[in-house]
């Protein structure tokens, strides 16, 4: 797993192991940052259910202002520190060991852009787009990765789909938040 571009772009990064854990790959993060490449620079990103931190450290890396990582394991939390030292990116992020939904009730943040790749198959995709309303930007995006059989709702609060993208069993879902 490699930054595609920008300032860490070649840095390989590391990941999570064990059969729970499902990187992005590089096909669908190629294509996400594509369609996204021109909302990425000074904005403010959330990557939520972080993993291993690589679409945070992406977007970081395409001049993003700053990012926040949420995940609720100590050995994510501890690879997505290890990542952002070794690209010279943690200057700019803040990493938060929670439950990502529970840090969605806590924080007054807002982002610009939120990417939120939950576990598959738990319902934790809807419940956060039930709360993260509140937290984005108007004008703002949620980038959803989930499986491609996954219904989700054609909008969540004032979050409108916009766009369904699907590559092989894995869909990516954005959400625009009407303004």
């Amino acid at each position: 797993m490699r930054v595609i571009t920008g300032t860490a772009r070649g840095m390989v990064l590391r990941t999570l192991e064990g059969n729970d854990v499902r990187p992005t790959t590089d096909k669908v993060k190629e294509a996400v940052f594509s369609a996204f490449q021109f909302e990425i620079e000074g904005r403010r990103i959330l990557d939520l259910f972080a993993g291993s931190g690589q679409l945070g450290i992406e977007a970081l890396s395409r001049g993003a202002e700053s990012a926040v990582f949420v995940d609720a394991d100590k050995n994510a939390v501890k690879i997505v520190k290890e990542n952002l030292a070794k690209t010279k990116l943690d200057s700019r992020a803040t990493v938060v060991q929670t439950d990502s939904i529970a840090f969605l009730s806590m924080t007054d943040r807002v982002f610009d852009l939120a990417f939120l790749d939950p576990p598959y198959e738990k319902g934790l995709l809807q419940k956060a787009l039930s709360k993260i309303d509140s937290l984005i930007s108007e004008g703002g995006a949620v980038i959803c990765e989930h499986p491609f059989k996954e219904e989700l709702e054609e909008r969540y609060g004032s979050l409108i789909k916009t766009k369904e993208y699907k590559y092989s069993k894995t869909a990516v879902t954005v959400y625009r938040k009407e303004g």
